[in-house]
């Protein structure tokens, strides 16, 4: 201990100490609110420089016991808290909130402060919705001197003082008050799975964008009121009759996880999966070409195979709530509890569109178990006033992308050579990403807030050194499940893994917290339950493929299942470390990879190519023209930056581009595609 710390912190005292703390502790009523938490800190601190096990179970209870406090009195102190929603005016794009806050008789709060988020689950980048928040007014009713009536003829409503501390709190000043109202307008006109849209065709909203929660009581049961206009319908995941207009929740966070159209034109059907309901909801702003039972069908099937892994879910009743756009832009998809929003660009008469929704609904359905439920420790509840960090989005979102695919196999819309394809594509994208090699699957899932489509007003280097949790938690888990199943001859897989940590974590751990049941895992964890799975410990594999940058053995796994991966050149091998910008109609450098040719010549992002070895270039033509060049080429090329025109080389190197791809081993053993046909169908 430091020699400069207090005479009273003297490990020799501590045991009188804690005694004296007890005794306060039971005439304070847990210390009034924990407001001696620097006594508390600092017998943390003590304890954890104790060797004394007694000392430190004292300090646990005694912050259990703090925390306890504060919580209850967190419930006691409000009886109520409701949401009404309005959309007088569509065109406006603007939603109308009010929220009332009842509070418990003889509690004193001096007021209350109301916050808006700035991101919300599932999209990890910060977005401060509070940008979009306008007019923000507060009221309050004294009813105290008529208890017997506490209506708004016989009680006293006043516009108490707003103070707005910060850029996404509203304090409203309280002391004295039963009941408090904010209101505000939010814009909204976005159709995501993260923001929200309204306008005269229809309201989309995700409630982390538009609510508001009280600070230090999100816990708090919710009501939530909507007042669609006129001939509009709402549908969500938590609808339980039809024309529902009010909804409870336990605690805002699962308010806020609850999509919601509004709208006059929607579609719904239905289906059964295991005595639970399924509700396709299609919202349609182009040609269907007659496809809609066709998609029910299908999403039926990928229910199906997800619900053969796992067990049938925990409700009653899940929603599809599917957009087709139809305005070449938005496309988004977002799992929820009980539902998911997806949101496709096209129509459902396109082939391409129809094909990508199946892929969304593969993967947002897998969510329900893998993230909503079964979740990292740092995913619920969440605190809103900072980005989320957490090392495990490459097991939440990269298996969900993996098992995504392969449910698809397994419910037979894809045969094995589209699977094995796709997964192909997706190694070959991760090899040939210079960000791979500089970040790790740990790394990505906690740069989450830099690279889920997050806005960037300056300029970045993330497209060199950054790499998705996506795509490389895909091929990760496409290895691992291939050794597990290889390393105990087919009698586990990742499957085992992830329904055990499922069992363990969600069904039958302790409640840690007020948000859903169960507590959050950690990558030790998943370890852990893969390595007793696996039969063989995996402690190597997570440090060099997990937190370091060492590609996994794609190999070795493959080998398992008669399958192997070949590495070939390109048949236009050069790209010259050069991205374009597809954004835009003319040929503008999105990207110069570092170290690349591009780069040596003077090259920048923003350049637009005027013409390559003096021939004029269309975007369609520029890898085939770099084609026709070898290593060592000088090859002129002129781009304009800003009103300047620049004359630069580029002196060709080795080949830049491979292409990978799986294929099967014309030598496997009857095991291997047995081992092969088990993994695919099972």
């Amino acid at each position: 201990m430091d020699s400069s710390a207090p005479a009273f912190l003297n490990l020799r005292n501590l045991r009188n100490l804690r005694m004296r703390t007890l005794t306060g502790l039971l005439r304070t009523n847990i210390i009034r609110d924990c407001f001696a938490s620097l006594l508390i800190r600092l017998l943390l601190e003590s304890a954890l420089m104790s060797h004394n096990s007694r000392t430190r179970l004292f300090v646990f209870l005694l912050l259990v016991a703090c925390a306890s406090g504060a919580k209850a009195q967190e419930t006691q102190s409000l009886r109520g808290i409701t949401y009404r929603l309005s959309m007088p005016q569509p065109a406006s794009h603007l939603f109308a909130v009010s929220i009332e806050v009842d509070v418990a008789e003889n509690s004193a709060f001096p007021a209350l402060d109301f916050q808006m988020a700035k991101w919300s689950p599932g999209r990890y980048a910060v977005f401060d919705f509070a940008k979009n928040v306008q007019e923000f007014h507060a009221y309050t009713l004294n009813c105290s001197s008529r208890p017997e009536a506490p209506s708004s003829v016989n009680c006293q409503v006043n516009e108490p003082p707003v103070t707005r501390l910060d850029n996404q709190t509203w304090q409203v000043a309280t002391r004295g008050i039963q009941r408090v109202t904010a209101s505000y307008k939010v814009f909204g006109n976005d159709l995501s799975g993260t923001f929200s849209q309204l306008d005269t065709r229809h309201a989309n909203f995700n409630g982390g964008s538009i609510f508001m929660y009280v600070a230090g009581h999100k816990s708090a049961r919710v009501k939530l009121l909507i007042d669609p206009p006129a001939g509009w319908r709402i549908v969500n995941g938590r609808m339980e009759r039809p024309g529902q207009r009010e909804w409870q929740f336990p605690n805002w966070d699962e308010m806020i996880d609850t999509p919601t159209e509004i709208a006059p034109d929607w579609s719904m059907d239905e289906f059964e999966v295991a005595g639970k309901k399924y509700r396709v909801v299609v919202h349609s702003f182009g040609n269907e070409g007659g496809k809609r039972a066709a998609l029910v069908r299908d999403i039926e099937k990928i229910v199906r195979a997800e619900i053969a892994m796992w067990e049938p879910p925990d409700f009653e009743a899940y929603t599809f709530l599917i957009h087709f756009a139809a305005d070449d832009h938005s496309g988004d998809g977002m799992e929820h509890l009980t539902s998911t929003q997806i949101i496709e660009p096209g129509a459902l008469a396109d082939a391409a569109t129809y094909e990508d929704t199946l892929v969304t609904v593969a993967h947002e359905f897998f969510h329900v178990w893998n993230v909503k439920r079964l979740r990292p420790v740092e995913l619920g509840p969440w605190d809103f006033t900072r980005p989320v960090n957490t090392r495990a989005l490459w097991i939440a979102e990269g298996f969900t992308n993996y098992y995504g695919h392969l449910m698809l196999r397994r419910a037979g819309i894809w045969d094995d050579a589209k699977f094995l394809k796709r997964e192909g594509a997706t190694i070959h994208d991760i090899e040939n990403a210079p960000g791979s090699r500089l970040m790790s699957a740990e790394d990505s899932s906690l740069s989450a807030s830099f690279i889920d489509d997050a806005p960037h007003a300056q300029s970045t280097n993330l497209e060199n050194t950054s790499i998705s949790y996506y795509p490389k938690g895909e091929v990760l888990g496409l290895v691992l499940d291939l050794i597990i199943r290889g390393k105990t001859k087919g009698k586990a897989s990742l499957d085992d893994v992830l329904r055990r940590m499922y069992e363990d974590f969600y069904l039958k751990s302790a409640n840690a917290s007020y948000y859903l049941r169960g507590r959050g895992y950690t990558t030790d964890d998943f370890q852990r339950a893969a390595s007793e799975v696996a039969g063989v410990d995996l402690r190597e594999f997570i440090q060099r493929h997990v937190r370091g940058v060492i590609p996994p053995p794609y190999d070795e796994a493959l080998a398992y299942v008669g399958l192997r991966l070949v590495r070939s050149q390109a048949s236009e091998p050069y790209n010259a470390g050069i991205s374009l910008d597809w954004e835009d109609r003319a040929m503008i450098i999105g990207g110069v990879r570092n170290g690349s040719v591009a780069e040596v010549a003077g090259l920048q992002a923003g350049d637009e190519i005027i013409s390559l070895g003096g021939k004029p270039l269309k975007r369609d033509n520029w890898l085939v023209a770099l084609a026709r060049y070898k290593p060592k080429d000088r090859v002129p090329i002129v781009v304009k930056r800003d009103q300047r025109t620049i004359e630069a080389v580029l002196v060709m190197g080795p080949p830049e581009r491979f292409e990978y791809r799986i294929e099967e081993d014309p030598t496997a053993t009857a095991e291997q595609k047995a081992l092969r046909v088990a993994w695919l169908k099972s």
